[in-house]
C-alpha cells in the first residue's frame, strides 16, 4: 500500500482547561491558610488588587462590582464560561459578585442539639519552658562550673517530655571530656525539678519518682525491669519475677498510674495549634439550622477600579496597557473566583447538615451512611467538585468540630429485613459502648460483638467486628479481662 500526505477535516469534541480554568479547579481545594498565603501573593503581583479592611464599605476608592464612570470595559465572563466543561457545578453566577456568607436551612423539627456556642480554645500565653526552668535551677543547685557546662549541654539534649534525646557519650566526645564526668552531672542534674526529667528511657523516668517518695524497694525494681511484661498484661508473670501476691501487685500497679512517664511536658512547649473550622453551623431559636461561612478565613479582595482608570489614562506606552489590561482581568478573576468557591462550600455543607440532621441532633448513633454521590446528586454537581470541596475542610458543629469528610462513612445493613442501614462510625460507637459495658468477668469476644450487634439490628461479619476492634486500638477479649481483673481497664 502507498503511502502518501494528504489533507482531512475532521470534527471532535475535547475538554480544553485553560489556565485559569485549571486554577480555579485549585482553588476550590485549598484549605484556608493555603487561600491566605494564596491571596497575599496575588496582593504582591497584583497592582489592582486590595485587601478589603472592616470599614471597606465606606471607602470610595475600592469597589467590587461598580465600575467607575471613566471606564467601560464590558461585561466581565467567569474564566471557562464558554468551554464544554463542568465550570456550572462550581459558580452558578447567582452571588451577584459578592461572596456569601451563611444560608439557614428550612425549619425542621426542633429535636434538640444545644446553642451552637463554641469557640477555639486558646492556650494562655507566657509559659516558662522545661529548658529555662531547668537551666535557672542549674546556676542556682549546682556548684562545680564543670558541672554546670556539662548540665546546659544536656539540658540542649533533651526532648520536649523531659527524656535526653542522644547518647551521654556524645556529650563527652564534644566537651572533649571524661564519661564519668558527664555522669556525675546527670546524676546532680537528675535531683532537679520535675523528677523524672534528664531520664535515659521510661524505666529510669519511672525509678526517678518512685526514689524520692522512697518506693524503690526491690519488688518495685523487679517490676520496672518487666515493663514488657506488664505492657502486655502477663500479671501471672509479673507475680513471679516481683516474688508478690495479687494484694501486693495491684498496689504496685497503683503506684506506677500515678506516676508521670512524661513529666517534661508539664511546661511549656509549642503550643499545638488548633483546627479554624470553615463552616460554622448553629440551631437557631425555631428549631432550624444555620450554615455560615467563618468569615475569618474568608480574605476579601477588591478591584481598584479607580486607580485602574486613572493609570490607564496616564499609560501610552502599548506593553503597559497590555499590562494593566491583563491585571484587570486577573483581579476580576479571582474575584469571581473567590465567591465562587465561598458559594460551593456553602451549597455542600448545607447538604451536608441536611442529610446528618439527627447526628446534629441526637449524637452519633444516629449518623447515616453517605457517599460523594448522595451530596452531588442533591445539589446538582459532580463527585470530583464535591470531594475537592470536602477535603481538609472543617466544620464546628454543637457536637464538635469534625472535618467534613468525617460524615461520609459507609453502609452496614441491617439484620432486621426493614430496608435500614447503619453507618460504619456508629458501629464503631456502638462496639466500643459494648466494650466499655462489659463485665470483668466476662468480657465481650468478637463472636460475642456479633451477636450483641445483631440483636440490635445491625447486620456485621465478625472480620469486621475484629477489624474495627483494633482500628479503635482495643485490645482482645483475654487482654481486656486481665486488665480489669488487674484494676487497669
Amino acid at each position: 500500500m502507498a503511502l502518501s500526505p494528504r489533507l482531512e477535516a475532521r470534527q471532535s469534541q475535547s475538554l480544553v482547561m485553560t489556565p485559569e480554568f485549571q486554577q480555579a479547579i485549585k482553588l476550590l481545594q485549598l484549605t484556608n491558610l493555603e487561600i491566605s498565603a494564596y491571596v497575599d501573593e496575588q496582593l504582591e503581583e497584583n497592582p489592582l488588587l486590595e485587601l478589603a479592611e472592616a470599614d471597606s464599605a465606606s471607602d470610595g476608592d475600592a469597589v467590587d462590582d461598580e465600575r467607575s464612570p471613566e471606564i467601560d470595559d464590558g461585561p466581565v465572563e467567569a474564566p471557562g464560561a464558554d468551554l464544554d466543561s463542568d465550570y456550572d457545578n462550581m459558580w452558578n453566577g447567582d452571588a451577584g459578585g459578592e461572596t456569601p456568607t451563611s444560608i439557614t436551612m428550612e425549619p425542621w423539627r426542633n429535636l434538640g442539639g444545644g446553642d451552637g456556642g463554641g469557640g477555639a480554645d486558646y492556650a494562655p500565653a507566657g509559659e516558662i519552658s522545661l529548658r529555662d526552668h531547668l537551666l535557672a535551677q542549674l546556676n542556682v543547685e549546682l556548684d562545680d562550673p564543670v558541672d554546670r557546662v556539662i548540665g546546659a549541654h544536656v539540658i540542649d539534649m533533651i526532648d520536649d517530655a523531659g527524656y535526653i534525646d542522644g547518647a551521654i557519650e556524645t556529650i563527652a566526645e564534644r566537651l572533649g571530656c571524661d564519661v564519668g564526668l558527664v555522669e556525675r552531672a546527670l546524676d546532680k542534674l537528675q535531683r532537679l525539678e520535675p523528677t523524672g526529667v534528664f531520664a535515659r528511657d521510661l524505666r529510669e523516668c519511672l525509678a526517678l519518682q518512685l526514689r524520692e517518695r522512697d518506693r524503690l524497694d526491690p519488688a518495685m525494681a523487679a517490676l520496672l525491669d518487666n515493663l514488657d511484661l506488664l505492657a502486655a498484661h502477663d500479671l501471672a508473670s509479673l507475680k513471679r519475677r516481683c516474688a508478690v501476691d495479687d494484694e501486693d501487685l495491684t498496689d504496685m500497679l497503683a503506684e506506677i498510674r500515678a506516676l508521670d512517664p512524661k513529666p517534661g511536658l508539664a511546661f511549656g512547649s509549642e503550643i499545638a495549634q488548633t483546627v479554624v473550622p470553615d463552616v460554622m453551623v448553629r440551631q437557631g431559636p425555631g428549631g432550624d439550622w444555620i450554615v455560615e461561612l467563618n468569615s475569618n478565613t474568608l480574605p476579601r479582595v477588591l478591584v481598584n477600579e479607580r486607580y485602574y482608570a486613572r493609570i490607564a489614562k496616564q499609560t501610552a506606552c502599548k506593553q503597559d496597557k497590555e499590562f494593566i489590561s491583563e491585571c484587570l482581568h486577573s483581579a476580576n478573576w479571582l474575584v469571581k473566583s473567590m465567591a465562587q468557591r465561598a458559594t460551593t462550600i456553602l451549597r455542600v455543607a448545607s447538604e451536608l447538615v441536611r442529610q446528618q440532621e439527627m447526628f446534629l441532633s441526637h449524637g452519633i448513633e444516629y449518623l447515616r451512611p453517605l457517599v460523594l454521590r448522595d451530596i452531588a446528586d442533591a445539589i446538582e454537581m459532580h463527585e470530583s467538585t464535591v470531594s475537592r470541596v470536602t477535603a481538609n475542610k472543617y466544620m464546628i458543629t454543637p457536637r464538635g468540630t469534625f472535618e467534613m469528610r468525617y460524615f461520609f462513612t459507609t453502609a452496614i445493613p441491617s439484620s432486621n429485613g426493614n430496608g435500614a442501614s447503619h453507618s460504619s462510625e456508629a458501629v464503631r460507637h456502638r462496639i466500643k459502648a459494648l466494650i466499655d459495658g462489659e463485665d470483668a468477668n466476662r468480657t465481650l469476644s468478637d463472636d460475642g460483638l456479633t451477636v450483641a450487634l445483631e440483636d440490635e439490628g445491625i447486620d456485621i461479619a465478625r472480620r469486621t467486628v475484629a477489624k474495627y476492634r483494633e482500628a479503635m486500638h482495643i485490645p482482645s477479649s483475654v487482654q481486656r479481662r486481665r486488665q480489669k481483673r488487674a484494676g487497669m481497664g
